[in-house]
């Protein structure tokens, strides 16, 4: 995580922009007001996929016990 004032933020916003876009960089803007944070799309869509997937019941639990799982617990699926 990158965290820069928003003064430097405004003076080189193309680059942080950037450094989010091209790197999956989070930058926390720092304010007198409080802070706030850039993301990426790809990154911000994955979060949200994240939040999606936890709030269905039990999803949490599938998902820990599938990456546990090893090829010899798979089954092969034809479409």
């Amino acid at each position: 995580m990158t965290t820069v004032n928003a003064t430097a933020l405004r003076n080189n916003l193309f680059d942080y922009l950037a450094l989010a876009v091209t790197s999956g960089d989070t930058i926390n803007v720092t304010t007198k007001n409080g802070n706030a944070i850039i993301l990426s799309e790809e990154e911000y869509q994955g979060l949200q996929e994240t939040l999606y997937l936890l709030s269905i019941p039990g999803m949490k639990d599938r998902l820990a016990e599938g990456l546990q799982a090893t090829l010899d617990d798979t089954v092969a699926f034809e479409w």
